[in-house]
């Protein structure tokens, strides 16, 4: 039998529990990239996510019968705490299965609604298993996180709320993807109401289970996913849901990682919230979209799915979203070794922000530097590189490169018997350009840098960490440049994690 969504989507019952978000300009971003850029704000809703609208939509319609002997579902994230809100405002049982190693934030989250949980298996395939065996056992409804009707047309309710708020011409709108429930529902509402706006799925890059079934026109099965935006890893999409995106989907999109971290960012410069990683998914596609179609002054909507980020993840976002915009490029440049070489080195550099600095002396003919610095767009990296070279610094631009963006840049260092009488000193600069420089010419002697270490971390000082070889007989004229530099200093030549590690 042929499902009517948008039928069914109009009669969708929601709003017992579920808000009407915002559907907000996003100004500096849309400064930015010359688009008028509207961000549907599902990370406002009392789950932060859009998940409770299908759950709620399919519990609401269920008979008063299976309400009363209660639901099941398997999830370790949003759709899990949209079934516990779901029951909890319809009065019925809700069972959730979690894997074991689900965070205990997520859990108490789930059992403060009121829901039981089981741990079981060390993922959500292995929770599904054991959910199924006990909707069996002990006679539940399963409700499934996007494969079936009714979730599908809870949350196709999106896209009839941006019709209603949105009266310019709307050129696309993008949606993240995980088992395509959302997609599904957004597109079957839109092609049958407003066929001539585009609805483009966006997918991580190492997730892509939608993109490739619709490539293969079947659906398939990924042997393994990403988990960094673990809302939208699934291995498989449902049925109902691919069937709905090849009619109706008009293109989808894969994202890498850092696109998605600076998408992150770009949100909470215009609103001072923090997404997800899978929230943020369909505005790092959006902007990628308009880039390469090369879009001015068009409409374009991003479906913030949600907000439900792991704090632990905050340091790598804000690490990886700079590469992610294209604002910042890492370089490996290898100078001589010789004294007045590292400041040519800084001088060349100009006036860019250095945004990170590694270096360990190990070679007494030539030192090779680890380092960030802040840029408008990648060809201003390739003339950098271009421009070292010229100078005869060999450079290597290493902004794609995942083992020295995830790994090299925090090993940069370790044991240098050859650097004689090394001293090791932390201070902070004033974070501004010039800093380094300063503290080079200040220092206006030949003493050789033999360690040197610094990150942006976003205060307004950078701590930074210095070895310099100072002979004993010239100790007396380096604490006058210490004293004269005008920065704050602190010794750690006795440090003993130096001494292990450095030293």
């Amino acid at each position: 039998m042929t499902i009517n969504y948008q039928q069914k989507i109009e009669n969708s019952r929601v709003y017992d529990v579920a808000k009407k978000t915002p559907l907000e300009l996003q100004p500096n971003l849309s400064a930015r990239i010359d688009n008028r850029v509207l961000l549907k704000r599902e990370d406002m809703q009392p789950v932060f996510s859009f998940k409770i609208r299908g759950a709620y939509n399919k519990m609401a319609h269920l008979p008063k019968e299976a309400l009363q002997r209660g639901v099941i579902c398997a999830s370790a994230g949003n759709h899990a705490q949209g079934v516990a809100l779901s029951a909890q405002k319809l009065g019925c049982r809700a069972v959730i299965v979690m894997p074991t190693t689900t965070p205990a934030i997520k859990v108490n989250a789930v059992k403060s609604r009121g829901a039981e949980v089981v741990l079981f298996g060390d993922s959500y395939s292995d929770s599904l298993v054991r959910a199924l065996e006990l909707e069996k056992s002990e006679h539940l409804t399963f409700v499934h996180p996007y494969d079936d009707p009714d979730v599908i047309a809870g949350q196709g309710t999106i896209a009839l709320e941006i019709l209603s708020q949105c009266k310019e011409p709307i050129e696309a709108i993008f949606c993240c993807v995980g088992g395509g429930g959302l997609l599904a529902g957004i597109a079957a509402y839109i092609k049958a109401v407003k066929p001539e706006i585009k609805v483009i799925g966006v997918e991580a890059k190492d997730a892509e289970a939608m993109t490739e079934s619709l490539k293969k026109g079947e659906r398939v099965m990924l042997e393994q996913v990403g988990l960094f935006a673990d809302g939208a890893a699934v291995k498989q999409v449902g049925e109902h849901t691919f069937a709905l995106c090849q009619q109706y989907v008009d293109e989808m999109l894969i994202i890498d990682n850092d696109a998605i971290c600076a998408a992150i960012k770009d949100v909470f410069e215009d609103t001072r919230s923090i997404l997800e990683p899978a929230g943020a998914l369909a505005l790092a596609g959006l902007k990628a979209y308009a880039e390469r179609e090369g879009l001015h002054a068009k409409t374009l909507i991003a479906v913030a799915s949600g907000a439900n980020m792991n704090f632990d993840r905050l340091r790598f976002v804000a690490e990886r979203a700079e590469i992610g915009e294209k604002r910042e490029a890492v370089l490996a440049v290898t100078i001589p070794e010789k004294p007045g070489a590292f400041k040519t080195f800084c001088r060349l550099l100009g006036s860019r922000n250095i945004t990170e600095f590694n270096y360990r002396y190990s070679d007494p003919k030539e030192a090779h530097i680890f380092v960030g610095i802040a840029v408008h767009n990648p060809a201003e990296a390739t003339k950098l590189v271009t421009d070292l070279q010229s100078q005869g610094l060999p450079a290597l631009d290493l902004t794609d490169n995942e083992v020295a963006k995830l790994h090299l840049r925090h090993l940069v260092g370790g044991h240098a018997p050859q650097a004689e009488n090394e001293v090791l000193y932390r201070f902070e600069f004033p974070e501004k350009p010039g800093a380094l420089m300063n503290f080079l010419d200040t220092m206006g002697h030949d003493w050789n840098i033999s360690l040197f270490h610094y990150r942006n971390h976003g205060a307004d000082f950078g701590r930074v960490l210095v070895g310099m070889q100072v002979p004993p007989a010239e100790q007396e004229e380096f604490v006058k440049f210490l004293q004269h530099l005008g920065y704050p200093y602190w010794d750690e030549s006795k440090n003993p994690a130096y001494q292990l590690f450095l030293g």
